[in-house]
């Protein structure tokens, strides 16, 4: 059994300071520290061990490197026409082109892209599923929303903090969130970050949604758009604010092609802007893991949309 020791403290500055929202994370040792990596070779149980301990797992090189920069090419193949990327380049590479690009026109392929059997069978690859599978301990279902993101640098989208079961309520709590770098992305790139204990935030949350939330029908009351909730469902988009309240750190990471991070639905996590100083365009695939046994969140069963309110 092997099992990989990220640093417990930030022993290394980032190399830029990481925004998100407008807010400067604070690189203080209590506030800010690294992702634990792990083995995928470590066994099941201990994975197991390890996800419910943390809320997360960082398996890494769980696939094949080479696997995914070729997919991350191919993405960026059917992006070229948009303007979105460097013209003359190789796509894997992922360069943004200088100047403005079609918006509407990248939205729409992207759009096509998650229907396309391309798309569904690099999130279907037998290693993935075969390891879900185990993870879950039977056979496992790949929702069909399955989400795919681009973000160029010096944008200024960063993902605000949120916890995945605010928009998934109608199913199973059980669900499992696969979000996979498809290419490199490194600290500067703004990835996920991951508050660290807040699995059980998380839980605690979902309690007292619940309680506040006894009244509404069913369907706003699984909606991350009801009454009583925050703007789309966020928990907050002040990052720095959040580590301060829970007197916790925000966690994260250099994260490589073939990782893959497993986390919680009450897992609360965020991205920060990318800074890319090489001008690269981060690129990511987010999809969601549950026992095919379990009740399943009906609005999941078509594909994505940028408009579909989830």
């Amino acid at each position: 059994m092997s099992i990989s020791r990220a640093k417990s403290t930030l022993q290394d500055v980032p190399p830029v300071a990481l925004a998100a929202n407008g807010k400067v994370l604070s690189t203080a040792t209590n506030r800010l520290g690294y992702l634990t990596p792990t083995d995928p070779s470590a066994g099941i149980e201990t994975i197991r061990h390890l996800y419910g301990m943390q809320g997360y797992v960082w398996l890494k090189g769980l696939l094949p490197r080479s696997k995914v920069i070729d997919f991350r090419g191919w993405v960026f193949s059917h992006l070229a026409d948009t303007g979105l990327v460097r013209p003359g380049l190789d796509p894997a590479l992922g360069m943004a082109a200088a100047g403005a690009f079609d918006r509407k026109l990248a939205d729409r392929r992207i759009m096509s892209l998650v229907r396309s059997a391309a798309y569904e069978g690099f999130c279907a690859q037998p290693l993935l599923t075969r390891f879900m599978d185990e993870f879950l301990g039977g056979l496992s279902y790949l929702h069909k929303r399955k989400i795919m993101r681009f973000t160029q640098p010096g944008s200024p989208v960063a993902t605000p903090a949120h916890y995945d079961l605010v928009y998934l309520r109608g199913g199973t709590s059980r669900v499992v969130t696969a979000w996979i770098p498809l290419g490199d992305i490194s600290v500067d790139m703004g990835g996920l970050v991951y508050l660290e204990g807040s699995h059980a935030i998380g839980v605690g949350m979902e309690a007292r949604f619940n309680e506040n939330n006894a009244g509404l029908d069913a369907q706003e009351r699984i909606s991350a758009y009801n009454r009583n909730m925050t703007e789309g469902g966020w928990v907050s988009k002040d990052l720095p604010e959040m580590a301060e309240r829970f007197d916790t750190r925000w966690l994260i990471a250099d994260f490589e092609a073939g990782d893959v991070v497993l986390h919680s639905p009450y897992m609360i996590h965020a991205s920060t802007t990318n800074q890319s100083p090489d001008g690269r365009i981060r690129l990511s695939t987010d999809i969601r893991f549950q026992n095919v046994d379990d009740e399943i969140d009906a609005r999941w069963a078509n594909h994505w949309s940028l408009d579909d309110m989830l």
